[in-house]
């Protein structure tokens, strides 16, 4: 499998770049960057600090090397993503986009492209994250109204967008094991005489130093507390995954896949 990266120096893009560059099952053909980058131009291998040169010059061009690939992985900024989508489609290329921030016009679009390319869209990549998504379900459908649940997520002082798009997910999700939609039950922080309204979905950001990811879900009830909380080290866990998304569309056709496909959830 031909692999493109987009954005090799940010965060996600470097680290997708050294676990790309280390599988036997893909080869990295190209990796675009945004215009006027200072590193254009460059080797990919010294841009992503991969330890070595890999013949491949970053190019801030997409359309000149989208056809060296046969799956484009991004995690860059919201606006390249949706440059990226456009001309995915446009050469029948599949796609994993892990970007967040999108509104639900923008993520409408990303829903209507898998009915001409294999589109895998994951707010989150990292296994153990989904594997707790099951957990909330679980919790939330055995509890529904005998708990409240309070979200509390944190991240780097980087980080453009609040709340993050994994809390978004986990607040989707027990929205829907609820029987509602988040957007109708859900609180953003509190500030002065605020009373918790019952069947609600709190949400609170913390945005500090370099921390990487960090996502704790309370259910309250009375007398007890319980508690589901992932923490991530650093970031390669979501570049591994992301690889692993970008492994399972090698075969796929058409269609709007998720995390959950690949990990069997």
């Amino acid at each position: 499998m031909k692999v493109m990266v987009i954005g090799p120096r940010g965060k996600m893009g470097k680290l997708i770049t050294q676990v790309a560059a280390g599988r036997e099952d893909m080869e990295l053909s190209a990796a675009v960057g945004p215009k006027g980058g200072e590193y254009i131009g460059k080797d990919l291998g010294t841009v992503a600090m991969v330890g070595r040169d890999l013949g491949i010059p970053v190019t801030d061009n997409l359309e000149d090397v989208i056809d060296s690939c046969d799956v484009i992985i991004d995690f860059s900024t919201k606006e390249m993503a949706m440059q990226v989508l456009d001309a995915a489609i446009a050469h029948k290329k599949a796609l994993v986009c892990g970007t967040t921030g999108f509104s639900q016009e923008e993520m409408q679009r990303f829903c209507d492209a898998a009915t001409e390319i294999p589109m895998l869209y994951a707010a989150n990549t990292s296994k153990l994250v989904n594997i707790m998504n099951k957990l909330l379900e679980i919790v939330t459908e055995t509890l529904k109204d005998e708990i409240d649940i309070e979200i509390l997520e944190m991240h780097d002082q980087w980080k453009k967008d609040a709340p993050s798009g994994t809390s978004k997910e986990m607040g989707e999700i027990m929205a829907h094991a609820l029987g509602k939609e988040l957007k109708d039950i859900a609180v953003y922080g509190r500030e002065g005489a605020s009373p918790r309204e019952t069947g609600t979905i709190g949400y609170h950001s913390l945005r500090a130093g370099n921390i990487p990811s960090s996502h704790t879900v309370y259910f309250g009830g009375m007398g007890e507390r319980l508690e589901i909380t992932h923490h991530s080290y650093n970031w390669e866990c979501f570049a591994r995954g992301a690889c692993d998304c970008a492994a399972y569309l090698a075969d796929k056709g058409p269609g709007f896949y998720t995390i959950k496909d690949v990990l069997n959830l």
